[in-house]
């Protein structure tokens, strides 16, 4: 299946620690009547001196971005707001604000050091 762009309504959102330890968050998604995730990247790291995991600068960047293109200024706010996706029918590979040309896109944004 090919990628495309979609209207997706956000219906729930997950900001917690999941398997290991690992800060992580996910935006959950309906595109009427089917669903769909985003996120679910690290938002932390190992820290070997601390033996335990610590925040990082991608992860407040990352959640940041989201809020920023969705255009909320709480995490709370997310859910039922509504964005659009770039996705296919097993990953969304980035999000977008629903009318304005805003994306955030975490593959593109931090390998550059966005």
């Amino acid at each position: 299946m090919d990628k495309e762009i979609k209207n997706a309504k956000i219906i729930g959102t997950m900001l917690g620690i999941e398997d290991h330890s690992i800060l992580t968050c996910w935006l959950y998604l309906n595109y009427d009547g089917a669903g769909q995730g985003f996120g679910g990247y690290a938002l932390d790291t190992y820290d070997k001196v601390k033996s335990g995991r610590i925040g990082t600068a991608f992860g407040m960047e990352f959640i940041r971005r989201i809020m920023e293109v969705v255009e909320v200024e709480k995490w709370e706010d997310l859910t039922g707001q509504y964005c659009r996706v770039f996705a296919d029918h097993s990953r969304v590979y980035k999000i977008g604000h629903i009318i304005k040309d805003q994306w955030f896109d975490p593959d593109v944004e931090f390998k550059q050091g966005a």
